[in-house]
Formats: structure tokens, sequence, C-alpha cells
């Protein structure tokens, strides 16, 4: 059977290709086709446009490129047409996965939402829509279900565990030379790490990444990495690595530094679940333009921006946003990270963390419900 994905970003490319590795074990003459990145790549899939092409960050940037959104949307739905997958997959991504799931609904392709949409953020309205056009969403936070109860779609919904448990697990059960990656990078094995950990996107980076420098200053006897963004090589930063020539700049090896970090500075998002799930105390960031965050102030309906907090329904770690993100906050926090009371701390508060979100096996029940529709349709249509 034919397979079509579709995600705008580096933690649903990763999503989308965990997805394909089990789906390959269910249909083994499946084809792949996707706009995602490297990852799916890797899998098998015919790469049609990478994310880095098509992920903007805030209401004003998204606006200002919204000729090039556009034209996106025209190749995705000629693509579409040509391949004429079995199912159409969509990941996350909503203002333009909601349009391409409009599109296949019209010419009777079977649409599977993974990864909810965050409409339980903002934009509630946007679920009427997703009753119309999507056939199956399948949700990776507990909460959600019940969300999609309050509006009569929760016989569509299925809640399969979240995705990130499993790639983690996955990594974890490797082998790790420990020595060998702090040598590779001229890290020390008697002295602290801190993971740095600013985003994908070129806009999030150029607004963290300079408070969690300036706060490097004041821990001369820590180590800190910055992980690098998928996509962007070291280029990229290249005025930062003049100014700071003492941090280390990891590349396409994220979850290498988190096994040998102490502590994180982390933009909010996946990686805020990715660090929790490697038990790495964290402290969250986040800044944005003031346009998009004034903006986000009168729409954001939820009381956190962390997936953690968010999963956990409280504040198991401290989020500074905006005005509050600066390397005096960020200082008074990592102080208390790399502290001994910190590290008790976040034990206990991980392991409630990991009790809500249940065990591993999310890819693969997400391909069982993906696979047993497109199964069903095609058993409907012989």
């Amino acid at each position: 059977m034919k397979y079509y994905l579709i995600a705008g970003e580096a933690s649903g490319d990763l999503h989308g290709a965990n997805l394909i590795k089990q789906l390959r074990l269910m249909d083994k003459d499946a084809q792949f086709r996707a706009w995602g990145g490297d990852k799916m790549a890797s899998e098998g899939a015919t790469l049609v446009k990478h994310y880095k092409e098509m992920s903007f960050m805030g209401f004003f940037e998204v606006f200002v490129h919204l000729f090039k959104i556009f034209a996106n949307m025209r190749l995705c739905k000629k693509d579409i047409y040509a391949f004429y997958p079995d199912v159409l997959i969509l990941i996350d991504y909503p203002g333009f996965n909601l349009r391409m799931a409009a599109f296949a609904k019209s010419l009777g392709i079977k649409t599977v939402y993974y990864i909810s949409p965050k409409i339980w953020a903002w934009n509630t309205g946007r679920v009427h829509k997703i009753k119309k056009v999507v056939d199956f969403m399948l949700c990776i936070l507990p909460f959600e279900k019940a969300f999609y109860q309050k509006y009569n779609f929760s016989d569509a919904v299925h809640y399969v565990g979240n995705p990130l448990v499993d790639a983690v697990a996955e990594f974890k059960s490797k082998t790790f030379e420990k020595s060998a990656f702090l040598k590779e990078n001229n890290l020390q094995a008697d002295k602290p790490v801190v993971a740095l950990l600013p985003g994908s996107r070129t806009q999030e980076v150029q607004k963290i990444l300079p408070a969690m420098l300036k706060t490097t200053k004041f821990f001369p006897e820590t180590q800190f990495a910055v992980a690098m963004a998928p996509g962007k090589n070291i280029d990229f930063y290249a005025k930062w690595v003049k100014k700071y020539p003492n941090i280390v700049w990891v590349q396409d090896d994220t979850y290498k530094l988190l096994r040998v970090s102490q502590a994180a500075l982390v933009k909010s998002g996946t990686s805020t679940l990715e660090t929790a799930l490697f038990e790495v105390p964290q402290v969250v960031c986040y800044k944005t333009g003031w346009i998009s965050y004034i903006l986000a102030l009168l729409l954001v309906k939820v009381p956190y921006i962390s997936l953690v907090n968010l999963i956990a329904q409280k504040p198991l770690v401290k989020e500074l946003i905006q005005f509050r993100c600066h390397s005096g906050a960020l200082k008074t926090q990592l102080k208390y990270l790399l502290s001994a009371e910190g590290k008790i701390y976040f034990e206990g508060a991980y392991q409630e963390l990991f009790a809500i979100l249940g065990e591993v096996g999310a890819s693969h029940k997400a391909a069982r419900v993906i696979f047993f529709e497109a199964m069903k349709k095609n058993y409907a249509q012989a």
C-alpha cells in the first residue's frame, strides 16, 4: 500500500521515521512519500520537500512568508494527487496539514492525523474542521482524548502513547561509549556538562541562544555544549562561536549530549520532554518577537508552554518566558539544577511524569491503526 506523510519540523520527522519503520514490519510492500527530513528519508521515504524549507515560527514570520507557504500547498496537492496514496498521514503542523486533509478527503483518500494539533491551547474552533476532514486522530498526550470528547469526536480518537518514549528507550538500549563521546567533543570527564538546546528554527535560535550563552560566564568550572539544529552547520553559529570560544558545538548528537549532561537549558517544545526522558534536570526557556508574544498572550489558553508541565498538568519544571528569559534568571535556576537538592527534586518529578506517560509502544500502536484502516479501505474496494 501507499502512504503519504507530511511533517513540518524536526520532531515530526523523527516521529514519522519511527512510524515508517513500524509500518514496514506490517506491510512489506509499503511505498512511502513524504514532506519531512533526513530521518524519514533514511527509513526509505521519497522526500518531496525538506521541513527546513517549510518551518516558520510566530504569527509575523508566517505572514511575511505567505507566498512561499501557498506555493508549497499547491505543490503538495499536486503531488498527493499524482501519488494517490491509500492513507495520508499528517503529523502536527496544522496550518498546512488541515488544508491537505481537506484536499485528500475530497479525493476519497483516508486521512489520519498522528500527533494532534495543539488546538486545546488556542483556536479550539479548529476542532470542527478536524471532525470534517480527519478520519482518525492519534493522540500522544494523555489529556487530548478527553478534550475531543467534549466535541463528540472521541470514537475516532485514540491515545497511542508518546513516541518520544519509544525513541529515547531505543537509544538507551544501544551501546554508548561515554568516554569516546567526551573525547570527541573535547569535554572532560571530571567537570559537569550542561546542555544548551535552543531549538531548531532560525528565529527561535536567534532569540533564545544569546541568553543561554551569556549565562555560561557565571559558571567557569562547568562545561557547556550547544546542540546544533538538524540541517544547520557550524557556519550558522559562526558569530557565537567567535564570541564564546570555550563552548562546545555538537551536531546531530543531541541524545548523546543529554546522556552525558548534568543539567540543561532547553527551548520550550519537544526537547523538554526528551530532556526529561533522559532524566536531566532542566529549565525551560522561550523568547519570540514581541508581536508574536503579545498575540500569544491574547490567544493561548493553557497555563504552561513546556510538554513536561502540560502532561503533568502542573509546574514540574521552571519556565522562563520572554522578558523573564535572561542570563540572571537562568543563572539562578542553573545553580539549583546543579545542586544536590535539585537533583533529588528532579528524580521525583520525572518519576511522576513517567507514570503518566505510560510504557513504550506508541509508534507500533499508531502504525497498527493506520495499517488496519488502509487494509479496511482496500478490502471494501476489492
